[in-house]
């Protein structure tokens, strides 16, 4: 019977296999575009970066000297720059994400519910340039006027505090990049949790409130493992996009090349540093450089989403 249906229907009209072959084909082609066009993405990147590879070797990944001056250049700090903003920023907005759309689906009146969840969505559209702009010139000051410089004043020089809440305090910094990435990440993280929550049946949840559950180990116990799999995908998709952000980071992260000694301290991130230095990259060393960069995040982008599939794997097994 299954093979019946999924045969070729008696007497079709002339045009039907012809227009299936056609759909087929262009469905093939429009793939192996997209795959043809990430392998020249990858493979102009890493021809880009030869000549710092090859000049630099795996100093180019350990170190963080990086002057234009004397073409000498290492990608450490910007490395981890990256890993700790996009990283922060998710440990930031995740439990505020998780909040929002929990309450959205389990709490909030369902007149409100509708309108909040639409301007959440909006917030996600937002331009990260406008997210920036905002950072710098209200976020940093304040940052800087309230937290840092009375942190500056009190703390003891030689203190734990000082140590990894020091700096200078402009505003400009690791921490404050991060504030700003888990805001634009939040709204996207949030909407996409939300209509995952509402995919669970209204009478798994009825079920598990009628054996005299609380609204919290409904959310534990039933909702989470029922969307697992799909939160999963959210998260990596958020660290995702905060690893490659560009415009909001440079404008607030204070584009320091070195390591940062501590949270408030300045940094950069290997797409900040390539928005900053491609215009100016007149030597074809320091061009490279910057390509080689690009390449650079591009293996961290695909081991992010390699280690999303992992785990999206195993919690369908």
């Amino acid at each position: 019977m299954a093979s019946t249906a999924t045969a070729s229907p008696q007497g079709a009209p002339p045009g039907h296999a012809v227009g299936e072959l056609i759909f087929r084909y262009a469905c093939a082609t429009a793939a192996t575009v997209l795959l043809a066009a990430l392998a020249g993405v990858v493979v102009s990147l890493f021809i880009g970066g030869l000549p710092a590879f090859r000049e630099f070797g795996l100093s180019f990944l350990t170190s963080t000297t990086w002057n234009p001056v004397t073409e000498v250049y290492g990608a450490a700090g910007p490395i981890v720059g990256t890993l700790i903003t996009a990283f922060l920023s998710l440990l930031i907005a995740l439990p505020l994400a998780l909040g929002v759309s929990v309450f959205l689906v389990e709490f909030c009146p369902p007149r409100l519910s509708q309108p909040i969840a639409i301007a959440v969505e909006l917030l996600a559209g937002i331009p990260s340039i406008v997210y920036g702009m905002w950072g710098l010139f209200v976020l940093a000051p304040w940052f800087a006027a309230h937290v840092q410089m009375p942190i500056a004043m009190h703390a003891d020089p030689d203190g734990w505090v000082a140590r990894h809440f020091g700096g200078t305090p402009n505003g400009a910094n690791i921490f404050t990049a991060s504030l700003i990435l888990a805001i634009m990440i939040l709204p996207y993280m949030a909407a996409v949790f939300r209509e995952l929550f509402l995919t669970v049946p209204p009478q798994v949840r009825e079920a598990a409130y009628g054996l005299g559950c609380t609204p919290f180990e409904v959310i534990k116990a039933v909702v989470i493992p029922y969307v697992r799999r799909g939160m999963i995908g959210v998260i990596m998709l958020g660290l995702g996009r905060a690893l490659g952000e560009t415009m909001a980071v440079t404008f607030i992260i204070g584009n320091a090349h070195g390591f940062p000694k501590g949270l408030f301290d300045s940094g950069s991130t290997i797409a900040s540093t390539v928005a900053n230095e491609f215009a100016e990259a007149t030597g074809d060393m320091h061009t490279s450089a910057l390509i080689a960069l690009g390449f650079v995040l591009f293996v961290i982008t695909f081991i992010v989403l390699a280690v999303a599939r992992l785990l999206l794997r195993e919690a369908k097994i």
